[in-house]
């Protein structure tokens, strides 16, 4: 069984900003794959299906960011999953705009949703899809960056960068994290194998 999380604010203010990246991503995928997250649980909407004969729940915390881990732990609980069976999916302002890396755990740098994650389940030991939307401007506060929407210049390669991931995390269901971050990571030059 596989836990899909794609973080990020519910609401329809956060709709399309730089830390709903996991949300636009998941949403990708839902439909890519035809399971619907329509049902409240775990502080959460959740969609429950298989993906290649797997057995996979989708969740979208409904807690805001910086409680993402309650969300993530609650479900880990209920279904007694370990973390490398929980693949999350993030923004991440360290990556440039459209990027995508597929990791197999981490730390939580300066995200609030990774932090209440490792916080509530005392570790950093999840495979992650991060979805780079680049850095703010020296003078630009990092909360206001993260709660902006793209410009008309990195929307287009956000696009892109959801429709990845969101096959990245069939990837991570079919085969593991290893041939996923194998197909997936690639230098920022470079185009992502699909």
């Amino acid at each position: 069984m596989v836990l899909i999380a794609g973080l990020g604010n519910p609401g329809a203010q956060y709709e399309r900003t730089r830390h709903n990246a996991g949300f636009e991503a998941l949403d990708i995928l839902s439909k890519s794959v035809g399971i619907a997250i329509d049902r409240a649980r775990f502080r959460s909407l959740v969609g429950e299906s298989t993906i290649a004969g797997k057995r996979v729940v989708l969740l979208k915390p409904q807690t805001y960011m910086n409680l993402s881990g309650q969300a993530v732990a609650e479900a880990m609980r209920w279904y007694k999953l370990q973390p490398e069976q929980v693949l999350v999916i993030s923004d991440d302002i360290d990556l440039p705009p459209g990027v995508i890396r597929v990791r197999m755990k981490g730390g939580a740098g300066t995200h609030n949703g990774w932090k209440s994650i490792i916080a509530e389940t005392g570790t950093g030991d999840f495979p992650r899809i991060r979805i780079g939307t680049g850095a703010p401007p020296i003078y630009f506060d990092l909360a206001a960056w993260v709660l902006a929407k793209h410009d008309e210049t990195t929307r287009p390669l956000m696009e892109e960068a959801f429709e990845a991931a969101a096959k990245a995390a069939v990837c991570f269901v079919e085969h593991g994290i290893n041939l996923t971050m194998n197909r997936f990571n690639r230098r920022h030059d470079e185009e992502p194998a699909v």
